[in-house]
């Protein structure tokens, strides 16, 4: 794909400074950058490469001045990780141009599926299915019956979607992910045996939300588990049955989260985090990586260690928890001194 300078300024809202007609067919970092290839420069300690790199067209931030002379073409923004993340998406989209059904897709009689959608060989799509249109799903996916997948939305190879599952607009589901399976449920009967508990609910996923590779979201015992607007949830992440993830929140990998726990809004959980089952995490609450978290926690709270306390608490903690051997040291001293 073959771009010019003004078609990049116009897909990401940027004004060239430069030959407007300079021309890129793909994408670089900015230290190894070649002739016809774009790069960004999004942190300054990357400027040197500024003036170094052979890019042909460098996105830049709006207000930077040049100390020396810039052999590329400069597209000017206000953010350009933004912008980069924008042209990506952009390359993105026009490599899933392919519509239609592969010979050895299974598609059942009674499903429904949009228009200028993709459906890869080997995936099989049971009764009463219901997919949107510009919706692609990838080879050798399973998506039980009566699961409803919204418009442009993008499943990934080897995706299971368990029956009655409900997936919203613009989703991603990577490969290897299970959506919809069984919660993690056993009461024990008068002889000590586990009986499992049925859970007869769903998952229902809304629009615009991402969901790395290898993770498990269980479906609810009754009602639904549910993943809300814009969540971002990494690899090998576990969500137990009746969890609710709440808008915006991102999830980091190897995540655990136990069931019918419910997370507010805009939160944000470090990898290999744990939380406990029948919990209430408020908005913009911050979990720092391998925490573990056993209670409740307020809106606007930073957790961290295990059991979680306050982030800042933590850290003092430390200082002294780091420093325990040389006071065991000093307290024997002593200890011998008073012959005690």
């Amino acid at each position: 794909m073959k771009l010019s300078a003004s078609d990049v300024a116009s897909i990401v809202g940027g004004v060239v400074d430069g030959d407007k007609k300079s021309t890129i067919t793909k994408l670089s970092k900015i230290e190894n950058g070649d002739t016809n290839s774009l790069s960004f420069l999004g942190n300054p300690k990357y400027n040197e490469y500024l003036y170094s790199s052979s890019a042909s067209i460098i996105i830049v931030e709006k207000n930077l001045e040049a100390k020396k002379k810039v052999n590329a073409t400069l597209i000017r923004v206000a953010d350009p990780n933004i912008a980069f993340s924008k042209l990506l998406e952009y390359f993105d989209n026009q490599k899933d141009k392919e519509v239609g059904f592969a010979k050895s897709a299974e598609i059942n009689k009674e499903s429904s599926i949009g228009n200028d959608t993709y459906i890869g060989p080997f995936s099989v799509i049971e009764s009463g299915v219901n997919i949107g249109e510009k919706t692609r799903i990838g080879s050798s996916v399973y998506i039980g019956k009566n699961v409803v997948i919204g418009k442009n939305s993008k499943i990934y190879s080897n995706v299971s979607i368990y029956e009655n599952s409900v997936l919203g607009d613009n989703c991603i589901i990577h490969s290897g992910t299970v959506v919809g399976s069984d919660g993690f449920g056993f009461n024990k009967d008068s002889h000590g045996k586990n009986l499992k508990v049925i859970h007869s609910g769903n998952v229902h996923i809304e629009d615009n939300v991402e969901i790395g590779s290898n993770s498990t979201i269980d479906r609810a015992t009754l009602g639904s588990t549910i993943i809300m607007n814009g969540v971002k949830i990494d690899n090998l992440v576990q969500i137990a049955h009746n969890v609710i993830i709440g808008k915006n929140t991102c999830i980091a990998a190897q995540v655990g989260i136990a069931g019918s726990t419910v997370l507010g809004n805009d939160c944000l959980i470090g990898g290999q985090a744990g939380i406990g089952g029948h919990l209430k995490i408020g908005d913009r609450v911050h979990i720092q990586a391998k925490t573990g978290v056993l209670k409740n926690l307020a809106s606007d709270s930073k957790v961290m260690g295990f059991p979680a306390i306050n982030y800042m608490d933590y850290n003092k903690s430390y200082i002294h928890f780091k420093n325990f051997p040389k006071i065991m040291k000093a307290i024997d001293k002593l200890l011998k001194k008073l012959d005690v």
